[in-house]
């Protein structure tokens, strides 16, 4: 039997490393600022509030995030700061959460990313005296928002903006634009007009009502139905010929408009213009998946500390053993574990790639950065839905920290891209130059082990070529003269290796902080973590390698039981390697979950 009992304080320094690995050298720096003030009495959960009452406590607790905050424009500039903060907001308020990333990443970024133009005041929006939001999506169009219809005509005369919603369609779409919260300022995206020309959709900074709640004249807002992700003001808001004066454009190379109207840009493209404009979404997709990682790492350490504490039967009459003893119940929380430590590897990368990038690498970390967004969500919903179930009734209380977190991961899902949309995007690039699969290895798999950490991702490489040409085949196959029906041909293969590359290059991540780790014991635990997520994934595509030569038959007929070897090694490890989390005690410990009496006086004696 495995032994489930909590690490001791032999395995401290395996956790210190452990967690070293995970967040870095720059810790202390990055992430232990945010541990602490979450920590704080302000941040605990609160039991029996209203939707609308989160929604306004989310505002309190974002002014208390900028009063930690040396310089908001310095922190806003710097994206592993920025994403540091959206993987501990989670745990503790998922509506802060959302309007932290709106006011700093997408409205305050935004502002900052503009540096052309006349001077700007930003004193009242770094002091949070307003918040900011951001309007880009439309009711007609999410995805397609490049086609938005919101105008913004310029008239030299008076030197001002005419910000105009021309039908039902073109009203912005879910932005936190309430008065909840106090006083709003929005970034609105809208199609700048001027000589009755149409020069791409750019930023225009907009005032949404004054400090006793009444709305600018001519800005309509109205509350959207509540729904079932982070309690938001959200809102559904238009523009009724409303006069901006012209400071409102914000100004870079790709677009500028002198005071007579005189319109320039550096881009040809207005579509390549709107995305200069919208630029932040970027760092925003690596927002989303920092808060999901976050939530995802503190789900699994509720629903792991859960299994070794709670008691059910075991397989003798009157005897009773932890949760976490039974193989079925300790197996899918391995599991979890091993891909929520690729995925925030994964993530690493990614902000490292978005952040040293130059150039024409922008483009390249730009696809890297949405193919890591979409698979760590989703992911993220696979993992805080097992850590539900795992917790039983428990898991469904908001208070013990994964149901409401995993209902407003839909959110991040969603948010700065559907993720469908944004990896569909990324496919057609991979297939069209932006992608070369690795050539297969020579060496004859019967010589290989599946043990061996350089094959397993040698076989997820081959995965990706699999995929890869299976779409180009569809692609170059398809019937010329009807473009839509060719890419359906296509695209299903086409997601498929989009997959298969986030699935490696996850694989990757985690193997390379294996080889890396400070302690031993920490490498040892890393690379069974990389080998039990590369042989699922090796397993799940077991058929394809086999058919192509690159796994013999009795390399199939091993993968279940070689996987089982690891889960066995890992189990008396699940505490440490969930320790390694850093998961904020206090939180931890105030939910009723991990409290025996937290519910006496309550329910009623026995």
């Amino acid at each position: 039997m495995i032994n489930i009992s909590s690490p001791s304080d032999q395995a401290a320094p395996t956790v210190a490393a452990l967690t070293r690995a995970l967040f870095g050298e720059q810790r202390e720096s990055l992430h232990e600022p945010w541990r602490k003030l979450f920590g704080t009495e302000p941040f605990r959960f609160r039991e029996g509030l209203l939707p609308d009452e989160r929604a306004a406590l989310s505002y309190e607790r974002l002014r208390l995030i900028n009063d930690a905050l040396d310089s908001p424009e310095e922190f806003v500039a710097d994206v592993e700061r920025l994403t540091a903060l959206h993987e501990w907001v989670g745990p503790v308020d998922a509506g802060l959460g959302t309007v932290a990333s709106i006011h700093y990443n997408l409205f305050l970024g935004s502002l900052l990313d503009h540096p052309a133009g006349p001077d700007r005041e930003i004193g009242e929006f770094v002091d949070l005296r307003r918040t900011g939001t951001f309007l880009c999506t439309e009711a007609g169009h999410g995805n397609s928002a490049a086609q938005l219809e919101t105008t913004a005509t310029y008239e030299p005369a008076s030197r001002e903006f005419v910000l105009h919603t021309p039908h039902a369609g073109a009203r912005k779409f879910m932005p936190n634009t309430s008065p909840t919260g106090g006083p709003k300022t929005a970034v609105v995206a809208a199609r700048l007009m001027t000589d009755g020309q149409d020069r791409g959709v750019f930023l225009f900074l907009t005032p949404l009502g004054d400090e006793n709640g009444l709305p600018t004249p001519g800005v309509d807002i109205r509350r959207l139905p509540q729904t079932a992700t982070a309690p938001v003001d959200h809102c559904v808001t238009s523009f009724d010929q409303v006069r901006l004066p012209y400071e409102a454009l914000l100004q870079a190379e790709h677009g500028r408009l002198t005071p007579e109207g005189v319109f320039t840009s550096s881009i040809g493209s207005p579509r390549k213009r709107f995305l200069q404009s919208i630029g932040r979404v970027t760092a925003g997709k690596l927002c989303m998946s920092a808060y999901s990682l976050g939530v995802t790492r503190h789900a699994l350490a509720v629903a792991v500390r859960h299994a070794h504490t709670r008691r059910t039967s075991g397989v003798t009459a009157g005897g009773s053993v932890p949760l976490f003893a039974h193989r079925s119940h300790h197996t899918p929380l391995l599991d979890a574990i091993a891909t929520t430590y690729a995925a925030t590897f994964l993530h690493r990368a990614a902000v490292r790639r978005w952040a040293g990038a130059t150039g024409p690498e922008r483009e390249d970390a730009e696809r890297f950065a949405a193919v890591a967004k979409g698979w760590i969500t989703w992911r993220a919903r696979d993992v805080m839905t097992e850590c539900r179930e795992r917790c039983g009734a428990q898991g469904l209380f908001l208070a013990n920290g994964i149901a409401g977190q995993l209902a407003a991961n839909e959110g991040t899902i969603t948010a700065e891209g559907d993720n469908l949309v944004v990896w569909v995007k990324a496919a057609g690039e991979m297939l069209l130059g932006h992608f070369t699969p690795k050539e297969p290895q020579g060496t004859p798999p019967e010589a290989r082990e599946l043990d061996d950490p350089l094959f397993l991702q040698d076989l997820l490489a081959d995965i990706e070529g699999i995929w890869h040409r299976r779409a180009r085949t569809r692609l170059r196959g398809g019937a010329a003269g009807n473009p839509l029906n060719r890419w359906n041909a296509t695209v299903t293969p086409a997601l498929e290796l989009v997959d298969a590359h986030a699935h490696r290059q996850a694989a990757q991540a985690l193997q390379d902080a294996a080889d890396q780790a400070s302690h031993p014991e920490a490498q040892r635990q890393l690379r069974l973590l990389h080998r039990l997520f590369a042989l699922r994934r090796v397993a799940a595509h077991s058929g394809d390698l086999l058919a192509e030569g690159h796994l013999t038959h009795e390399q199939v007929r091993r993968l279940p039981d070689v996987a089982e070897c690891v889960v066995e090694e890992l189990a008396p490890h699940a505490m440490t390697l969930t320790d390694g989390f850093a998961a904020v005690d206090e939180v931890l410990l105030d939910h009723p979950i991990n409290r025996p009496d937290a519910f006496e006086g309550i329910l009623p004696p026995r």
